[in-house]
Protein backbone atom coordinates (compact mmCIF):
# COMPACT_ATOMS: atom_id res chain seq x y z
CA UNK A 1 0.00 0.00 0.00
CA UNK A 2 1.55 3.73 -0.99
CA UNK A 3 -0.17 6.10 0.95
CA UNK A 4 -0.42 9.58 0.31
CA UNK A 5 -0.97 11.71 2.97
CA UNK A 6 -1.57 15.47 2.83
CA UNK A 7 1.35 15.73 0.21
CA UNK A 8 2.11 19.56 -1.09
CA UNK A 9 5.11 20.55 -3.28
CA UNK A 10 5.58 24.43 -3.28
CA UNK A 11 8.48 25.35 -5.64
CA UNK A 12 10.52 28.85 -4.70
CA UNK A 13 8.61 31.75 -6.71
CA UNK A 14 5.56 30.33 -4.86
CA UNK A 15 4.36 27.48 -7.95
CA UNK A 16 2.15 24.97 -6.40
CA UNK A 17 3.34 21.31 -7.97
CA UNK A 18 0.89 19.42 -5.44
CA UNK A 19 -1.78 21.16 -3.39
CA UNK A 20 -2.87 18.33 -0.28
CA UNK A 21 -2.78 15.24 -1.33
CA UNK A 22 -4.23 12.50 0.02
CA UNK A 23 -4.59 8.84 -1.21
CA UNK A 24 -4.54 5.01 -0.99
CA UNK A 25 -2.64 2.91 -4.10
CA UNK A 26 -4.10 -0.57 -3.00
CA UNK A 27 -1.49 -3.38 -2.69
CA UNK A 28 -0.90 -5.47 -5.81
CA UNK A 29 -3.15 -3.07 -8.06
CA UNK A 30 -2.31 -1.00 -10.61
CA UNK A 31 -3.62 3.17 -9.78
CA UNK A 32 -3.11 5.39 -12.33
CA UNK A 33 -2.87 9.18 -12.11
CA UNK A 34 -4.32 11.39 -15.17
CA UNK A 35 -4.67 14.73 -15.85
CA UNK A 36 -3.88 18.06 -16.99
CA UNK A 37 -0.68 19.65 -17.84
CA UNK A 38 0.59 21.05 -14.59
CA UNK A 39 -1.89 18.38 -12.67
CA UNK A 40 1.16 17.33 -10.91
CA UNK A 41 1.14 13.69 -11.99
CA UNK A 42 4.52 13.36 -12.23
CA UNK A 43 5.46 15.14 -9.24
CA UNK A 44 3.39 13.18 -7.58
CA UNK A 45 5.09 9.75 -8.83
CA UNK A 46 8.10 11.00 -8.01
CA UNK A 47 7.43 11.71 -4.22
CA UNK A 48 7.41 7.81 -3.94
CA UNK A 49 11.07 7.15 -4.74
CA UNK A 50 12.25 10.75 -3.55
CA UNK A 51 13.52 11.74 -6.40
CA UNK A 52 11.14 15.02 -5.22
CA UNK A 53 10.76 15.81 -1.91
CA UNK A 54 7.45 17.01 -0.70
CA UNK A 55 7.30 20.63 0.96
CA UNK A 56 4.69 19.18 3.35
CA UNK A 57 3.08 15.96 4.13
CA UNK A 58 4.07 12.25 3.90
CA UNK A 59 4.20 9.36 1.72
CA UNK A 60 4.48 6.01 3.27
CA UNK A 61 5.02 2.46 1.53
CA UNK A 62 3.66 -0.07 3.78
CA UNK A 63 3.06 2.10 6.58
CA UNK A 64 7.26 3.22 6.20
CA UNK A 65 7.68 7.00 5.42
CA UNK A 66 9.82 6.81 2.52
CA UNK A 67 12.15 9.79 4.01
CA UNK A 68 13.07 6.90 6.63
CA UNK A 69 15.00 5.10 3.88
CA UNK A 70 18.04 6.91 1.84
CA UNK A 71 17.31 7.47 -1.27
CA UNK A 72 19.82 4.66 -3.36
CA UNK A 73 18.38 2.52 -1.29
CA UNK A 74 14.67 3.47 -1.28
CA UNK A 75 15.44 3.09 -5.16
CA UNK A 76 16.91 -0.28 -5.45
CA UNK A 77 13.58 -1.71 -4.13
CA UNK A 78 11.47 0.05 -6.71
CA UNK A 79 11.06 -0.71 -10.20
CA UNK A 80 11.09 2.63 -12.32
CA UNK A 81 10.01 2.51 -16.26
CA UNK A 82 10.19 6.10 -17.84
CA UNK A 83 8.79 7.08 -21.73
CA UNK A 84 11.74 6.71 -23.58
CA UNK A 85 12.82 3.32 -22.07
CA UNK A 86 16.49 5.60 -20.58
CA UNK A 87 18.29 2.09 -21.53
CA UNK A 88 22.15 2.65 -21.12
CA UNK A 89 23.30 2.79 -24.76
CA UNK A 90 26.86 1.67 -24.29
CA UNK A 91 25.18 -1.56 -22.54
CA UNK A 92 23.79 -5.50 -23.87
CA UNK A 93 20.20 -5.65 -23.67
CA UNK A 94 20.88 -8.27 -20.71
CA UNK A 95 23.05 -6.16 -18.95
CA UNK A 96 20.45 -2.79 -19.34
CA UNK A 97 17.79 -5.66 -17.81
CA UNK A 98 20.75 -6.60 -14.99
CA UNK A 99 21.66 -2.93 -13.85
CA UNK A 100 20.06 -3.52 -10.22
CA UNK A 101 20.53 -6.83 -9.80
CA UNK A 102 24.42 -5.72 -10.10
CA UNK A 103 23.66 -2.95 -7.82
CA UNK A 104 22.39 -5.38 -5.22
CA UNK A 105 25.66 -7.35 -5.35
CA UNK A 106 24.14 -10.40 -7.55
CA UNK A 107 27.42 -12.65 -9.39
CA UNK A 108 27.20 -11.70 -13.39
CA UNK A 109 26.05 -15.38 -13.98
CA UNK A 110 22.72 -14.92 -11.91
CA UNK A 111 22.08 -11.63 -13.23
CA UNK A 112 22.16 -12.57 -16.68
CA UNK A 113 20.16 -15.62 -15.89
CA UNK A 114 17.58 -13.24 -14.63
CA UNK A 115 17.85 -10.78 -17.53
CA UNK A 116 17.06 -13.85 -20.37
CA UNK A 117 14.33 -15.16 -18.01
CA UNK A 118 12.84 -11.55 -18.05
CA UNK A 119 13.19 -11.25 -21.75
CA UNK A 120 10.76 -14.02 -22.41
CA UNK A 121 8.35 -13.22 -19.82
CA UNK A 122 8.14 -9.79 -21.75
CA UNK A 123 8.19 -10.56 -25.13
CA UNK A 124 11.58 -10.47 -26.14
CA UNK A 125 12.94 -13.54 -28.02
CA UNK A 126 16.53 -14.34 -26.21
CA UNK A 127 18.75 -13.88 -28.96
CA UNK A 128 18.56 -10.27 -28.66
CA UNK A 129 20.43 -10.35 -25.36
CA UNK A 130 23.61 -9.27 -26.79
CA UNK A 131 22.02 -6.28 -28.86
CA UNK A 132 22.26 -2.79 -28.16
CA UNK A 133 19.45 -0.31 -27.49
CA UNK A 134 19.88 1.13 -30.88
CA UNK A 135 19.51 -2.09 -32.66
CA UNK A 136 15.65 -2.25 -31.21
CA UNK A 137 12.23 -1.03 -32.16
CA UNK A 138 11.19 1.69 -29.58
CA UNK A 139 8.20 -0.96 -29.11
CA UNK A 140 11.38 -3.47 -27.83
CA UNK A 141 13.02 -0.86 -26.13
CA UNK A 142 10.07 -0.01 -23.80
CA UNK A 143 9.87 -3.87 -23.23
CA UNK A 144 13.53 -3.98 -22.05
CA UNK A 145 12.64 -1.16 -19.87
CA UNK A 146 9.72 -3.37 -18.07
CA UNK A 147 12.23 -6.46 -17.49
CA UNK A 148 14.76 -4.08 -16.26
CA UNK A 149 12.01 -2.69 -13.81
CA UNK A 150 11.43 -6.26 -12.83
CA UNK A 151 14.71 -7.45 -12.47
CA UNK A 152 15.42 -7.65 -8.61
CA UNK A 153 11.76 -8.71 -8.19
CA UNK A 154 10.33 -5.10 -6.37
CA UNK A 155 6.97 -5.00 -4.92
CA UNK A 156 6.27 -1.36 -5.96
CA UNK A 157 6.74 -0.55 -9.51
CA UNK A 158 6.21 3.50 -10.72
CA UNK A 159 5.63 3.89 -14.59
CA UNK A 160 5.87 7.42 -15.95
CA UNK A 161 4.19 7.53 -19.62
CA UNK A 162 5.62 4.53 -20.87
CA UNK A 163 3.75 4.29 -23.59
CA UNK A 164 3.47 7.40 -24.91
CA UNK A 165 6.76 7.53 -27.57
CA UNK A 166 5.49 4.54 -29.50
CA UNK A 167 2.69 4.02 -32.66
CA UNK A 168 -0.99 3.37 -31.50
CA UNK A 169 -0.05 -0.68 -32.75
CA UNK A 170 2.28 -1.23 -30.44
CA UNK A 171 1.16 0.95 -27.39
CA UNK A 172 -2.00 -1.60 -27.72
CA UNK A 173 0.36 -4.23 -27.63
CA UNK A 174 2.73 -3.37 -24.53
CA UNK A 175 -0.96 -2.52 -22.84
CA UNK A 176 -2.15 -6.48 -23.44
CA UNK A 177 1.12 -7.24 -22.19
CA UNK A 178 1.60 -5.17 -19.47
CA UNK A 179 -2.03 -6.29 -17.97
CA UNK A 180 -0.73 -10.12 -19.07
CA UNK A 181 2.28 -9.22 -16.46
CA UNK A 182 0.44 -7.76 -13.82
CA UNK A 183 -2.26 -10.98 -13.99
CA UNK A 184 0.90 -13.01 -13.20
CA UNK A 185 2.99 -10.73 -10.64
CA UNK A 186 0.89 -8.73 -8.88
CA UNK A 187 2.71 -5.65 -7.91
CA UNK A 188 2.00 -2.69 -6.55
CA UNK A 189 1.80 -0.01 -9.69
CA UNK A 190 1.44 3.57 -9.76
CA UNK A 191 1.07 4.77 -13.69
CA UNK A 192 1.50 8.05 -15.30
CA UNK A 193 -0.39 9.19 -18.08
CA UNK A 194 -2.18 12.07 -20.05
CA UNK A 195 -4.30 9.57 -21.95
CA UNK A 196 -7.76 8.45 -20.40
CA UNK A 197 -8.70 5.82 -22.48
CA UNK A 198 -5.37 4.09 -21.04
CA UNK A 199 -5.99 5.01 -17.61
CA UNK A 200 -9.23 3.05 -18.20
CA UNK A 201 -7.88 0.06 -19.84
CA UNK A 202 -4.88 -0.30 -17.26
CA UNK A 203 -6.03 1.17 -13.89
CA UNK A 204 -7.62 -0.42 -11.06
CA UNK A 205 -8.04 2.80 -9.59
CA UNK A 206 -7.72 6.04 -11.18
CA UNK A 207 -6.49 9.62 -9.25
CA UNK A 208 -7.60 12.75 -11.75
CA UNK A 209 -5.67 15.46 -11.24
CA UNK A 210 -6.04 19.33 -11.99
CA UNK A 211 -3.87 22.10 -12.98
CA UNK A 212 -2.37 23.37 -9.62
CA UNK A 213 -1.96 20.08 -8.64
CA UNK A 214 -5.61 19.42 -6.98
CA UNK A 215 -6.60 15.73 -6.54
CA UNK A 216 -10.02 16.28 -7.98
CA UNK A 217 -11.13 12.66 -7.81
CA UNK A 218 -9.94 9.39 -7.27
CA UNK A 219 -12.31 6.21 -7.88
CA UNK A 220 -12.48 3.11 -10.15
CA UNK A 221 -12.74 3.81 -13.54
CA UNK A 222 -16.60 1.91 -13.76
CA UNK A 223 -17.43 4.84 -11.58
CA UNK A 224 -15.48 7.74 -12.45
CA UNK A 225 -17.47 7.14 -16.05
CA UNK A 226 -20.90 6.66 -14.18
CA UNK A 227 -20.06 9.27 -12.24
CA UNK A 228 -17.92 12.10 -12.50
CA UNK A 229 -17.56 14.69 -9.65
CA UNK A 230 -17.59 17.84 -11.11
CA UNK A 231 -17.82 19.32 -14.72
CA UNK A 232 -13.68 19.35 -14.64
CA UNK A 233 -13.74 15.32 -14.66
CA UNK A 234 -17.11 15.22 -16.71
CA UNK A 235 -15.00 17.25 -19.02
CA UNK A 236 -11.82 16.23 -19.25
CA UNK A 237 -13.16 12.42 -19.84
CA UNK A 238 -15.22 13.68 -22.93
CA UNK A 239 -18.11 13.65 -24.56
CA UNK A 240 -17.97 9.90 -25.30
CA UNK A 241 -18.00 8.89 -21.59
CA UNK A 242 -20.99 6.64 -22.78
CA UNK A 243 -19.86 4.84 -24.89
CA UNK A 244 -16.47 4.16 -22.45
CA UNK A 245 -18.64 3.11 -19.90
CA UNK A 246 -19.47 -0.17 -22.31
CA UNK A 247 -15.65 -1.33 -21.22
CA UNK A 248 -16.54 -2.81 -18.38
CA UNK A 249 -19.62 -4.45 -20.00
CA UNK A 250 -19.78 -8.09 -20.28
CA UNK A 251 -20.49 -9.96 -23.56
CA UNK A 252 -20.67 -13.66 -21.17
CA UNK A 253 -24.66 -13.27 -21.44
CA UNK A 254 -25.45 -11.95 -24.74
CA UNK A 255 -27.64 -13.14 -26.45
CA UNK A 256 -26.12 -14.42 -30.47
CA UNK A 257 -27.74 -15.54 -33.34
CA UNK A 258 -27.10 -18.50 -35.39
CA UNK A 259 -29.50 -17.13 -38.19
CA UNK A 260 -26.74 -15.45 -40.57
CA UNK A 261 -24.41 -18.46 -40.35
CA UNK A 262 -23.88 -20.72 -43.41
CA UNK A 263 -21.34 -23.64 -43.77
CA UNK A 264 -19.48 -22.77 -47.28
CA UNK A 265 -20.56 -25.90 -48.82
CA UNK A 266 -24.88 -24.93 -47.95
CA UNK A 267 -26.44 -24.14 -51.61
CA UNK A 268 -27.30 -20.64 -51.60
CA UNK A 269 -30.73 -21.29 -51.54
CA UNK A 270 -30.50 -22.08 -47.94
CA UNK A 271 -29.90 -18.22 -47.41
CA UNK A 272 -33.02 -17.25 -48.79
CA UNK A 273 -34.49 -13.89 -47.18
CA UNK A 274 -31.04 -12.71 -45.74
CA UNK A 275 -28.95 -9.76 -46.36
CA UNK A 276 -25.70 -10.83 -45.17
CA UNK A 277 -24.19 -14.33 -44.77
CA UNK A 278 -21.47 -15.09 -42.62
CA UNK A 279 -19.63 -18.63 -44.27
CA UNK A 280 -17.86 -20.34 -42.20
CA UNK A 281 -15.27 -23.41 -42.75
CA UNK A 282 -15.92 -27.05 -41.10
CA UNK A 283 -14.83 -25.75 -37.73
CA UNK A 284 -16.74 -22.80 -37.44
CA UNK A 285 -13.95 -20.42 -38.21
CA UNK A 286 -15.20 -17.23 -40.01
CA UNK A 287 -14.29 -17.15 -44.16
CA UNK A 288 -16.01 -13.71 -45.24
CA UNK A 289 -19.68 -12.29 -45.47
CA UNK A 290 -21.48 -12.50 -48.72
CA UNK A 291 -24.74 -11.10 -50.11
CA UNK A 292 -27.02 -14.38 -50.96
CA UNK A 293 -28.95 -12.59 -53.96
CA UNK A 294 -27.42 -13.11 -57.05
CA UNK A 295 -25.06 -15.90 -56.01
CA UNK A 296 -25.44 -19.10 -58.02
CA UNK A 297 -23.85 -22.49 -56.38
CA UNK A 298 -22.44 -22.76 -53.14
CA UNK A 299 -21.50 -19.82 -50.76
CA UNK A 300 -18.20 -21.19 -50.79
CA UNK A 301 -18.00 -20.21 -54.51
CA UNK A 302 -19.54 -17.06 -54.06
CA UNK A 303 -17.19 -13.54 -53.24
CA UNK A 304 -16.50 -12.82 -49.62
CA UNK A 305 -15.77 -9.75 -48.18
CA UNK A 306 -13.56 -9.43 -44.99
CA UNK A 307 -14.70 -10.50 -41.69
CA UNK A 308 -13.09 -7.61 -40.10
CA UNK A 309 -12.73 -7.19 -36.17
CA UNK A 310 -14.23 -10.25 -33.95
CA UNK A 311 -14.96 -10.26 -30.44
CA UNK A 312 -14.25 -13.57 -27.69
CA UNK A 313 -17.41 -14.06 -26.24
CA UNK A 314 -16.95 -13.76 -22.15
CA UNK A 315 -13.65 -12.12 -22.85
CA UNK A 316 -13.81 -9.08 -24.37
CA UNK A 317 -16.02 -6.58 -23.78
CA UNK A 318 -19.07 -4.66 -25.14
CA UNK A 319 -17.59 -1.83 -26.45
CA UNK A 320 -15.03 -4.38 -28.38
CA UNK A 321 -17.77 -6.00 -29.83
CA UNK A 322 -19.82 -2.45 -30.86
CA UNK A 323 -16.64 -1.82 -32.40
CA UNK A 324 -16.67 -5.02 -34.66
CA UNK A 325 -20.27 -4.17 -35.31
CA UNK A 326 -19.38 -0.81 -36.61
CA UNK A 327 -16.57 -1.97 -38.96
CA UNK A 328 -18.49 -4.50 -40.10
CA UNK A 329 -20.13 -4.64 -43.86
CA UNK A 330 -23.48 -6.73 -42.38
CA UNK A 331 -23.81 -4.49 -39.70
CA UNK A 332 -23.17 -7.58 -37.35
CA UNK A 333 -20.63 -8.49 -34.57
CA UNK A 334 -19.00 -11.82 -34.55
CA UNK A 335 -18.90 -13.49 -31.72
CA UNK A 336 -16.07 -16.59 -31.43
CA UNK A 337 -15.12 -18.81 -28.77
CA UNK A 338 -11.53 -19.27 -27.28
CA UNK A 339 -9.91 -21.27 -30.43
CA UNK A 340 -11.73 -18.84 -33.00
CA UNK A 341 -14.97 -20.49 -33.76
CA UNK A 342 -17.95 -18.64 -34.33
CA UNK A 343 -20.44 -18.77 -31.63
CA UNK A 344 -23.00 -16.37 -33.11
CA UNK A 345 -23.78 -12.83 -34.29
CA UNK A 346 -25.19 -9.59 -32.43
CA UNK A 347 -26.55 -6.07 -34.24
CA UNK A 348 -25.68 -2.98 -32.53
CA UNK A 349 -28.67 -2.68 -30.77
CA UNK A 350 -28.25 -6.16 -29.36
CA UNK A 351 -25.18 -4.76 -28.09
CA UNK A 352 -26.23 -1.59 -26.63
CA UNK A 353 -29.16 -2.87 -24.74
CA UNK A 354 -26.81 -4.95 -22.70
CA UNK A 355 -26.96 -3.26 -18.74
CA UNK A 356 -23.64 -1.37 -17.65
CA UNK A 357 -21.77 -1.64 -14.43
CA UNK A 358 -22.57 1.93 -12.62
CA UNK A 359 -25.44 2.83 -15.30
CA UNK A 360 -27.96 2.76 -12.07
CA UNK A 361 -28.35 6.30 -9.73
CA UNK A 362 -26.95 5.73 -6.67
CA UNK A 363 -30.11 5.07 -5.02
CA UNK A 364 -29.98 1.60 -6.76
CA UNK A 365 -26.95 1.06 -4.92
CA UNK A 366 -27.21 -2.23 -2.73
Amino acid sequence: MITFEGVTKRYPGGTVALDDVSLECPTGRITVFVGTSGGGKTTALRTINRMVEPTSGRVLIDGEDVREKRPAELRRGIGYVIQHAGLFPHRTIEDNIATVPYLLGWNKKKARERALELMERVGLDRTMAKRYPFQLSGGQQQRVGVARALAADPPVMLMDEPFSAVDPVVRAELQDEFLRLQDELHKTIVFVTHDIDEAIKLGDKIAVFQTGGKLVQVDSPEDLLAHPADDFVAGFIGQNRGIRTLSFATTSGLRLSDDAVRPGSAAAADAAGLDWVLVVDDERRPLGWTRPAGVEGTLAEARLDPVGATFRVGADSVRVALDAAVLSPAGLAVGVDGDGAVVGTAAGTDLLAVPTHGSSGPEDDG
